[in-house]
């Protein structure tokens, strides 16, 4: 199967900011953040957006 054009994951460091049917990561400072981001990015082929200082989102295009 080739998922195409979806949220396939929320990395956040705020808990109650978030909610819904993507995998969703909680991460204790900000620099945890960008690492798991990072690697998300790398192991699903996706592309990781800052929404926020606390939210990024892994989507693929």
């Amino acid at each position: 199967m080739k998922i195409e054009k979806a949220i396939l994951a929320v990395i956040t460091t705020n808990e109650d900011s978030v909610a819904g049917g993507a995998p969703i990561f909680i991460c204790n400072d900000h620099k945890e953040l960008e690492d798991v981001a990072a690697n998300l990015e790398a192991i699903t082929d996706g592309i990781a957006h800052a929404l926020s200082k606390e939210l990024f989102i892994i989507v693929k295009h």
